[in-house]
Parts: C-alpha cells; structure tokens; sequence
C-alpha cells in the first residue's frame, strides 16, 4: 500500500470515528433525563449568575468598554474561561477562581448574567 493510500485510509478512519461520537453525543444529549439535568443546571447558572450581578457587573461594564475601545491590552488581562458555542466570556481576571473564589461569571448569549463552572474552547 502506498503513503497515500495509507494517508486515505488513516483520514477516512478519522473521520469515520469523530461521526460515530458526534452520532454516541447526540443521543445522550436527546436522553430526556440528560436534558431533564440540563435544564436544571442552566437554572441554577442563571441565578447564580443574578445574585452575583450587584457585586461583579463593573468587571462586565470595564470589559464592556476595553471591547469597544479595541484595547487588546485589558481583554488579554481577562480570565480564559470562556464557553463559545453557548456564548459566554468570563469577564472577571484571569485566576479569579483562586485570587477571589469566584466561578466565571458574564453574560449569556441573550444578554442575560450567568455564572459557571469549568471551561470549553470555542468551538466545542
């Protein structure tokens, strides 16, 4: 068999992997019971998020106005704790769970304050 064959065959098996999990992912999170959990989770995010609001919104407003203002400098000083696919960017400093004993705290794609724990790239 030739390198490229074998290239073909290692990319097909690699596709053909990463389908049967998204297909193993999709029918856990179709459980009713999983999104039974869901939805409880996400409730007690949300309020969470709004008893914290008083006492962190000025960490939302100042990275409010270093995005508009384009300072890369203040976003850059900003935690990682991000979970992209859901829209949520962690607004506090970077080692905030340490340092303040906060979970990551922000805005959810609705706009609404949201608090979480843990982590996922963007395009997760």
């Amino acid at each position: 068999m030739s390198a490229s064959d074998q290239e073909a065959v290692r990319r097909h098996a690699h596709t053909r992997a990463f389908t049967e999990a998204e297909d193993v992912i999709s029918a856990v999170l179709s459980d009713p019971g999983v999104q039974e959990a869901r939805a409880r989770v996400e409730t007690a995010e949300t309020e969470l998020g709004m008893e914290l609001c008083a006492r962190l919104q000025p960490f939302q407003d100042r990275y409010d106005q270093a995005a508009a203002a384009g300072d890369t400098a203040r976003l850059t000083e900003a935690c990682a704790g991000k979970h992209g696919r859901w829209g949520r960017i962690c607004v506090l400093p970077d080692g905030h769970e340490t340092s303040m004993e906060e979970p990551h705290w922000g805005r959810n794609s609705e706009g609404r304050p949201i608090a979480w724990v843990g982590s996922a790239p963007d395009d997760w």
